[in-house]
């Protein structure tokens, strides 16, 4: 068995400037908020960052966008955080809006080898641009292709220091999903216990998907 655990200081540092970083949590929640410090104390820039959104300026990703680390910015909505909608307009950041559901099921697409998926959302709209199209049994599609990151950073509730991560409540938002896409995945555990003392039952990522894990520290 290998113990995964590292400190965060080394876990960052692997991350170079102008990697592409999928970042879990929802609105603040089940975001590795120990990891997004770290971003900023080492200073990484350039970032291409894949979100679900960007909280508040004050808070988790958010902080990275108004520090004015990230480059490129694909999320579903931006509206809660003010430095970003002004960043966006600025032209100081290059901003995609993916609806939300889109979001999501690239980043399973790239976790789990498909090659892309049709839906109809977005048809006959600026989301549509550039895509392929097809017309199946007369209703309209657009191809949507996976989405990938260099690193994906993680939150979970518990980990065993084999990498097996179990989620309390609503915090497995994102963090799931972005677990199987990340080239390398470095989750922030606010516990971590011996190899088999998770519930089984409980696991909703299995290790082979995790590289590293940093202890949570309060």
């Amino acid at each position: 068995m290998t113990n995964k655990v590292i400190s965060k200081q080394d876990a960052i540092k692997k991350i170079k400037d102008g990697s592409s970083v999928m970042i879990g949590g929802f609105g603040g929640v089940g975001c590795p908020y120990q990891l997004i410090d770290e971003l900023i104390e080492q200073g990484v820039k350039d970032i291409t960052m894949i979100v679900n959104d960007t909280a508040t300026a004050e808070i988790g990703v958010g902080k990275l966008v108004a520090n004015k680390q990230v480059k490129t910015l694909n999320a579903t909505h931006i509206g809660t955080n003010t430095e970003s909608v002004r960043q966006m307009n600025e032209g100081e950041m290059e901003v995609t809006l993916i609806p939300q559901g889109t979001l999501a099921e690239r980043i399973r697409a790239a976790g789990y080898g498909i090659g892309g998926f049709l839906t109809p959302t977005g048809v006959g709209t600026e989301v549509a641009e550039d895509k392929d199209s097809f017309n199946i049994d007369g209703k309209d599609y657009i191809l949507e292709k996976p989405l990938f990151a260099d690193y994906a950073l993680i939150y979970a509730d518990r980990a065993d220091e084999k990498g097996n991560l179990d989620y309390h409540g609503v915090t497995p938002n994102f963090n799931v999903v972005m677990a199987a896409a990340g080239k390398e995945v470095i989750v922030e555990a606010k516990e971590v216990v011996k190899e088999r003392e998770l519930n089984p039952d409980h696991i909703k990522v299995p290790h082979v998907y995790v590289d590293y894990i940093v202890k949570g520290e309060g």
